[in-house]
C-alpha cells in the first residue's frame, strides 16, 4: 500500500566546513525518519564520523559504494563515501574550495541516482556559494545547479513553513532585474509549477493567491501599472486553464492570509517579498522545494551555519521537515502515477 511505502531518499551532506554533517547525523537519529523513509547520505564518511563525535549522537557510520548495499537501519547511517574531504585541510566555519567542490559532487551524484530511478527523491543540506565558486563552480545556488543537471528549462523555488507555501517568480536577481522578470510567461509558468507541486503534496484543487508587485497591488495603477499590464491578464489566463487563482492581492497581507489557511500557496514576485514572509514565521523549520525538475528535491531553508560548525549545537529541524516533505511528495506521486 502507498501508506506503507518508504521512499529511498538521497541526502547530500552539504558543505563539510559548515554544520551540514552535524545536522544530518542529528536528523537521522530521529526514529520517525526511518519509519517513513529509507535515508542514505551522499557525502564523505570520515567527515560524517567526525560529526557523530562532535554531536555525541549514538550510532555508527557505514561507508558503502552503492545504494544496494544500504541497510536503512536506525542507528546505522549509510554513507555513499566519495572520499573527497581531507580533514587535516578543513577548518570548520571557514570557506574552503575543497569543501565547495565536494558539495557539488554530492549533488551531482544524488541527481544522477534520482534520474536513474535508484532513489525516489533527493534532500539537500546547505552549500556555501563562495566555496562553490572558488572551486570553479559558478552558480548562484542549488536551484541553478539542479536545473542544469536535470536539463530543466523552467524551475521555481517554493518555500514551505507550516501552512505557508510561497513560490517565487524570481529569486537571486537584483531588484531592478526582478521587476523586469514580472512578465506573463514567467508568472504563468510559476503558477503551473506551483499548482502541480501542490497536487503532488496531496492537495487536489489548489487555491493559489498571487501577490502584487507594487504597494497595495498597484492601487488601480496609482503606484505602478505592472499589475494591470502583466499580472491581472496572467491570472485571467490561468483561470481559463482551470486553475483556482485569486489576486493580485496586496503584498503586505497576502502571505499572512495564506499562512492562516485561506490559500494553499502564494506567489511572490521576487526573492525578499516571499523569503521575508516565510522566515519571519519559521526559518528553523522551513523547507525549500525546487519546482519544475523531473525529480523531487527538498532542502533545508538555511545556510551552512558556519557559526555553529564544530560545536554540535546546530538545529536539525529544517532538515527533518525537508525529509518528511520529500516522503509525503513521493507517496502522493506513487498514488497518482504508480511510480
Amino acid at each position: 500500500m502507498t501508506e506503507d511505502y518508504k521512499p529511498i531518499l538521497a541526502i547530500t551532506m552539504g558543505d563539510a566546513a559548515g554544520s551540514g554533517p552535524e545536522i544530518v547525523v542529528k536528523a537521522l537519529a530521529v526514529p520517525e525518519i526511518y519509519e517513513i523513509s529509507r535515508p542514505i547520505v551522499i557525502g564523505d564518511a570520515a567527515t560524517m564520523q567526525e560529526a557523530l563525535r562532535i554531536t555525541k549522537v549514538p550510532g555508527e557510520i557505514r561507508a558503502i559504494n552503492k545504494i544496494s548495499e544500504a541497510k536503512f537501519k536506525l542507528g546505522v547511517i549509510d554513507v555513499i563515501d566519495l572520499k573527497n574531504i581531507q580533514l587535516d585541510r578543513l577548518t570548520r566555519g571557514q570557506v574552503n574550495p575543497m569543501a565547495g567542490k565536494a558539495a557539488y559532487e554530492y549533488i551531482k551524484l544524488a541527481v544522477d541516482l534520482a534520474l536513474a530511478g535508484e532513489c525516489d527523491a533527493i534532500v539537500t543540506s546547505a552549500i556555501n556559494k563562495e566555496a562553490l565558486n572558488k572551486a570553479g563552480y559558478h552558480y548562484d545556488g542549488h536551484t541553478q545547479i539542479l536545473a542544469e543537471l536535470c536539463g530543466a528549462k523552467e524551475v521555481a523555488m517554493m518555500l514551505v513553513t507550516g501552512k505557508l507555501r510561497v513560490s517565487h517568480v524570481s529569486t537571486h536577481l537584483s531588484l531592478l532585474r526582478a521587476i523586469e522578470r514580472v512578465r506573463p510567461e514567467r508568472i504563468l509558468t510559476v503558477l503551473k509549477l506551483t499548482n502541480e507541486a501542490l497536487k503532488q503534496m496531496g492537495i487536489e484543487n489548489p487555491r493559489l493567491a498571487v501577490s502584487g508587485l507594487n504597494p497595495h497591488a498597484g492601487e488601480g495603477g496609482l503606484f505602478g501599472d505592472e499589475e494591470q499590464k502583466y499580472i491581472i491578464p496572467t491570472i485571467e489566463e490561468a483561470r481559463r486553464q482551470g486553475m483556482n487563482v485569486t489576486g493580485p492581492l496586496p503584498p503586505d497581507s497576502v502571505f499572512l492570509r495564506a499562512s492562516q489557511g485561506q490559500f494553499d500557496a502564494a506567489i511572490a514576485m521576487y526573492h525578499d517579498q516571499g523569503h521575508i514572509a516565510v522566515k519571519m514565521l519559521g526559518i528553523t523549520e522551513g523547507v525549500n522545494v525546487t519546482l519544475g525538475l523531473p525529480i523531487i528535491r527538498t532542502s533545508v531553508d538555511h545556510g551552512t551555519v558556519f557559526g555553529k560548525a564544530g560545536k554540535g549545537t546546530a538545529d536539525p529541524a529544517s532538515l527533518i521537515q525537508a525529509i518528511k516533505l520529500a516522503g509525503v511528495m513521493c507517496r502522493h506521486r506513487r498514488r497518482r502515477t504508480g511510480k
